[in-house]
């Protein structure tokens, strides 16, 4: 199984690149776990339209290959305990596809997008920078595998 996290948004600071890279760092080889991004569409202040979005959507839609489930990360999500996340992403290993998971633009996420997306996960019901969303992700997703093959790293 292999894991990326496909987000929108090019411009973070490199702070957040550095505690991503930290933790992506001590997974496991085989996830060849990485980070793609696409860049942010343009949106006018006054623009209401959701064509950013939808631009947005299709690229990351047109990223995601046919057999990778597409995990969504938003705050209408199911939310997890790190002990929850860690059985499913044992499921999700049973199931044998890779993994994608999605953090959306400043407007959120596409239709198109919602609808392709295997499971809609909420990292938290707080409003949380996409920078920061990015480390939370890569954080939890280390947790879960320190809990998945017993290393003391989570202390309940």
């Amino acid at each position: 199984m292999h894991i990326r996290l496909l987000a929108v948004g090019d411009r973070q600071p490199s702070w957040v690149d550095d505690a991503v890279g930290a933790y992506a760092g001590r997974l496991p080889r085989e996830w060849r776990f990485r980070v793609d991004v696409i860049p942010t569409v343009r949106r006018s202040k006054n623009d209401r339209s959701g064509r950013a979005t939808d631009a947005e959507g299709r690229r990351i839609v047109g990223k995601v290959g046919a057999t990778e489930q597409l995990i969504l990360l938003d705050g209408c999500g199911k939310q997890l305990s790190s002990e929850g996340l860690a059985a499913k992403l044992g499921d999700w290993q049973n199931d044998g596809r890779d993994l994608c998971f999605v953090i959306g633009g400043p407007d959120g996420v596409s239709d198109a997008c919602r609808r392709r997306a295997d499971f809609t996960w909420s990292l938290s019901q707080l409003t949380l920078p996409h920078g920061l969303a990015r480390i939370l992700f890569a954080e939890q997703l280390y947790r879960a595998h320190t809990l998945r093959s017993g290393h003391p790293y989570h202390r309940a």
